[in-house]
């Protein structure tokens, strides 16, 4: 029985930046991640503050905020085969010098902050996020 499922993705600005989005893009769809919708906007430092709120208590939360909206992103539904868990390994550790391989935040990520790539944790999490960017 398949497990099709719909994640959030985000190209961090830093990606953005170095124009990493098409082979970022392309990794995902090697792995048969299909691209719903995606579109490159700008959010404000508060729409970042209520996209991260699971993150409030955190040191780094207002850095993550401040660095999320400082500059264009692009976000991505992806859809596919457990899509949660595949883009999770895509994705690597959130640390790029601890991420495996071939993984997006190892091949592109700069640091902790700047990791160019974020996606969903969980099915509950991917319905909120992609629900905060693609309000229907």
């Amino acid at each position: 029985m398949s497990n099709i499922e719909q994640t959030l993705s985000i190209i961090k600005p830093d990606a953005v930046e170095r124009n990493l989005v098409e082979e970022i893009k392309n990794i995902f769809i090697k792995k048969e991640l299909n691209i719903k919708e995606s579109k490159k906007i700008q959010i404000t430092k508060d729409e970042a503050a209520e996209f991260y709120k699971v993150h409030q208590s955190k040191p780094f939360y207002n850095d993550l905020c401040s660095y999320l909206s400082s500059g264009p992103i692009v976000v991505m539904i992806l859809e596919g085969e457990d899509a949660i868990i595949t883009n999770r390994k895509l994705m690597g550790a959130t640390n790029p010098k601890e991420a495996e391989d071939n993984t997006i935040r190892k091949l592109y990520g700069i640091s902790i902050d700047k990791n160019s790539v974020h996606g969903s944790d969980s099915i509950i999490n991917a319905k909120k996020e992609i629900e905060f960017f693609f309000k229907n």
